[in-house]
């Protein structure tokens, strides 16, 4: 069974995220998303700067299986991109919730996390899958 942190909220699209002491809002892909994937050997990222919908795709993430789109969690504005990834890719596979986060947004709407899924609900809804 998947770890899913329950101060985290989850989009049914496989992100995470997660409100921080600043108002921003730190993504990345879930322990079920990772475990999925397989091993991670690519990541594209937003640009830093870059204005996001909730919703739209913000990137991929390619591994030795598949590549997936990733998807904004909520709407707002890209203020950090997790640069390490770009030579770690790994790191989304050891550590979804710590050093494999993704990218954190100035959100535009935190109300938008009221919207996502909670921890418990997101495992339910990755068991129907």
């Amino acid at each position: 069974m998947s770890h899913c942190p329950p101060e985290l909220r989850y989009a049914d699209s496989h992100e995470w995220a997660r409100l921080e002491d600043s108002g921003q809002v730190t993504v990345g892909i879930t322990d079920h998303a990772q475990e999925a994937l397989g091993d991670v050997v690519y990541i594209e990222l937003p640009d830093v700067g870059q204005v996001l919908k909730q919703g739209e795709v913000t990137g991929v993430v390619e591994s030795v299986k598949a590549a997936s789109d990733l998807y904004a969690p909520v709407s707002g504005k890209v203020v950090a991109v997790n640069e390490a990834l770009a030579e770690a890719p790994e790191q989304i596979n050891d550590s979804p919730y710590g050093e494999g986060w993704m990218y954190r947004i100035e959100p535009a709407d935190a109300g938008q996390l009221d919207q996502l899924l909670s921890a418990s609900a997101y495992l339910a809804s990755c068991e129907d899958s």
